[in-house]
């Protein structure tokens, strides 16, 4: 009951137009399922066989949203357009291109959240705001995928001041582009994300405990 409590209070704290993403990667599909029966209907996966069982056990909660929010391989890609409503972790051009001509072909458009790379971290990808930058008019140009919004993972090395910071940047470079949607803020920093600009909260351990899997 602990985590249903957790999910009222968040929710009823978040400020109009931020939404949360329950991240259920390494839980059992009842959690997901228990959630849902309390109203959440966002939920987030990283591992695309992991996630395609727990989606045909849930097949009857056609009100619930699917997130894919790991890294995203080039051979997983038609896979993930075809199970997923959203994809948060679009880190290249090649990556996009390959996006857009599976979405094509599968008549899918899938939401895309464009990751991007605001301090020196080597564990993580992303594009550099310059980068993106100079890559946004070829972007745009690409077919059959809509581009809502960025995406941000803060070192883990950073302070909450520091990771809020980094928050703030990417709410300015969404701006700068027009994108409404920031992705960013996990379970430690979710507060800070939100003061920072954040539309989605990504949440897993406050929500479902430790990882099981």
């Amino acid at each position: 009951m602990n985590n249903i409590n957790e999910l009222k209070k968040i929710k009823s704290s978040l400020p109009f137009g931020v939404s949360l993403l329950a991240v259920s990667k390494g839980h059992h599909q009842e959690s997901i399922r228990n959630l849902a029966s309390h109203g959440q209907v966002d939920f987030g996966e990283s591992r695309l066989q992991e996630a395609i069982p727990k989606k045909n056990a849930l097949h009857d909660l056609n009100q619930l949203r699917w997130h894919f929010v790991g890294g995203l391989q080039k051979n997983k890609v038609r896979g993930v357009i075809k199970e997923f409503n959203f994809i948060h972790s679009v880190d290249s051009v090649p990556l996009l291109e390959r996006i857009s001509r599976i979405s094509i072909e599968e008549k899918k458009i899938p939401k895309i959240f464009l990751q991007v790379k605001f301090r020196e971290d080597p564990s993580k990808g992303g594009f550099l705001k310059q980068d993106l930058l100079d890559s946004w008019s070829k972007i745009i140009l690409l077919k059959n995928i809509h581009v809502i919004g960025l995406m941000a993972i803060p070192p883990k090395s950073l302070d909450l001041k520091q990771r809020k910071d980094l928050f703030c940047d990417c709410r300015n470079l969404a701006n700068q582009l027009n994108l409404r949607d920031c992705s960013m803020g996990m379970s430690d920093d979710w507060e800070e994300a939100v003061e920072g600009g954040a539309t989605w909260i990504r949440l897993g351990s406050l929500l479902f405990g430790k990882r099981q899997a």
